[in-house]
């Protein structure tokens, strides 16, 4: 049995070594329309549920959920596209088709009754679907998980969320905010 040379050996592991601290130099931080998302006007998803009032018309007044298509069921007028709209252009365009042989001048308010869920995964006590609340934190999201597990990384989390369509994932302190719909995932610390 032959023992291979002490160069071909530190070649093979520093070649090892490489290739795994390759893989932490992967990670490239999320792009600029990741973070803005938190400051733009909240846009409607599949999940959320909606108050919407029609003035002085308690037949029509009522809560209606964004369904799984991103529509919103609404009586006379039918499905009513909600997916990535503003509460504001979504009673805009309410009051404009109730205004198409319905209602003279429809005067249409939307609240958000209750927001789509964010998702904690990882290393806290109680991996799940938790309801989100406006101005929620990651340290918020996972205080109401339970917390850290003893392995957490307490500094940094993946947080993935959808953008004008597309996912993207980006690693944010624990003091960054979120916002419906996330997926909040807790990495285990490396020591």
């Amino acid at each position: 049995m032959s023992v291979a040379p002490p160069k071909i050996f530190l070649a093979l592991s520093l070649a090892a070594m490489t290739a795994a601290l390759g893989g932490c130099t992967t990670y490239r931080p999320a792009p600029k329309a990741f973070n803005e998302a938190t400051i733009q006007p909240y846009t409607l998803d599949s999940g959320d549920r909606l108050r919407i009032t029609v003035f002085d018309q308690q037949s029509l007044t009522n809560t209606y959920t964004v369904d799984q298509a991103g529509y919103v069921a609404f009586p006379l007028i039918g499905q009513v596209p909600a997916r990535g709209r503003t509460l504001q252009q979504l009673s805009g365009q309410i009051a404009q088709k109730l205004q198409q042989g319905y209602l003279r001048d429809p005067d249409v308010t939307i609240d958000v009754d209750r927001y789509r869920s964010v998702f904690i995964m990882g290393e806290v006590g109680q991996p799940g679907q938790y309801a989100y609340v406006p101005g929620m934190t990651v340290q918020n999201a996972i205080a109401v998980a339970g917390g850290f597990t003893s392995r957490a990384n307490q500094r940094m989390v993946d947080v993935t969320r959808k953008i004008n369509g597309q996912v993207l994932t980006g690693r944010i302190n624990i003091s960054g905010p979120i916002i419906a719909g996330d997926t909040i995932y807790v990495r285990e610390r490396l020591f």
